[in-house]
């Protein structure tokens, strides 16, 4: 290079192209938004310990199953490298898992010696129509209390008649369809109050052991859109008999609570009286009772046992009888004689 001459720059090189992105990346990052955005939403009501308001009440019976659209999602995500999306959708698994695992204690605190052994059978028969197989269960299985909810008078009648011999006292709110029910037991009954209700929630206490037991059959009306308010109604006064229960005598309260563990009202109603699923304690609070007959297998349990703290759970059994959408629910127990 000679004195006196300009120096001139090298040109710049061009700047490289953006890489463009994958095709098939946007669809499946809003694929991912898509499928996460309803297990965000009930699992989010269920961390806050709301049933809110349809649907919610009515998707909270999937939320187990919720696990599988927000894997979907957090796979999508990944695909996709949208890494604030697929932390989101990780987040959510996580949380639904958590809440798949059961509700309360493992166990009761129940003291002192076996006072009783007690089998308590409880089941829907819908409208009547599994009254015929429900007797066969009940001389096959021997339970010494059944709770039957939507017993009409029809089967009241059939099983007044042919279970007179192994359970002659009764417990009964009188109706057509599904408002009616009824508690037999082989053990002498004093009538209560039934819990007020749409369909019937009749009550009774019975000595057994020694002990005075509260029994109650548990049937609100179901969640369904138009009738929400109704439902946690109902749910609430069966927390309130509870809750009046808590430390006085031995609980009994089983049927067709039309909710599961994921559902707020039905947790509230286990706290109010410090009351135990006995499918939880015998380890099977996930065994779904509900629907059967249908094109779907049963996904939920809404038939429960709840004992109190003076029982020990010994096993739980779930029956299908013919007629009905709903499983029985069959708990052997043990109750205490207490302090």
């Amino acid at each position: 290079m000679h004195p006196g001459h300009d120096q001139i720059a090298p040109p710049s090189p061009a700047p490289e192209p953006a890489a463009p992105s994958r095709p098939g990346r946007r669809p499946a990052a809003w694929a991912a938004g898509l499928l996460v955005a309803v297990p965000s939403v009930v699992t989010g009501c269920r961390l806050l310990g709301t049933d809110a308001f349809t649907p919610v009440p009515q998707l909270l019976s999937f939320l187990p199953w919720l696990t599988v659209p927000a894997g979907l999602a957090l796979l999508l995500a990944l695909a996709a490298r949208r890494r604030p999306l697929a932390g989101w959708a990780a987040l959510v698994v996580a949380v639904t898992a958590w809440f798949v695992l059961p509700y309360g204690p493992d166990t009761t605190t129940a003291r002192g010696p076996v006072a009783e052994r007690v089998r308590v059978l409880t089941a829907n028969v819908e409208f009547g129509q599994a009254t015929e197989d429900l007797v066969r269960a009940v001389r096959r299985e021997r339970p010494r209390l059944v709770y039957v909810s939507e017993c009409d008078r029809a089967c009241v009648r059939v099983l007044t008649a042919a279970l007179a011999a192994s359970h002659p006292h009764r417990a009964v709110v009188d109706g057509e369809g599904p408002t009616g029910s009824v508690i037999l037991s082989a053990y002498p009954l004093t009538a209560r109050p039934a819990i007020p209700a749409a369909m019937g929630m009749p009550g009774a206490t019975a000595r057994i052991g020694g002990r005075t037991v509260q029994l109650r059959l548990a049937h609100p009306v179901p969640p369904v859109p138009y009738l929400i308010h109704r439902w946690k109604r109902e749910l609430r006064r069966v927390a309130d008999f509870a809750a009046a229960h808590r430390d006085g005598d031995p609980v009994l309260l089983a049927g067709d609570f039309n909710a599961s563990q994921d559902h707020a009202a039905f947790r509230s109603l286990l706290d109010a009286g410090r009351l135990h699923d006995a499918a939880r304690l015998a380890g099977a609070a996930r065994t779904p009772t509900w629907p059967r007959e249908a094109r779907l297998p049963p996904y939920v349990q809404i038939d429960h046992v709840l004992v109190s703290d003076d029982f020990r759970v010994r096993a739980v059994r779930f029956l299908d009888l013919a007629g009905t959408d709903h499983r029985a629910v069959l708990a052997e127990l043990d109750l205490h004689a207490g302090r």
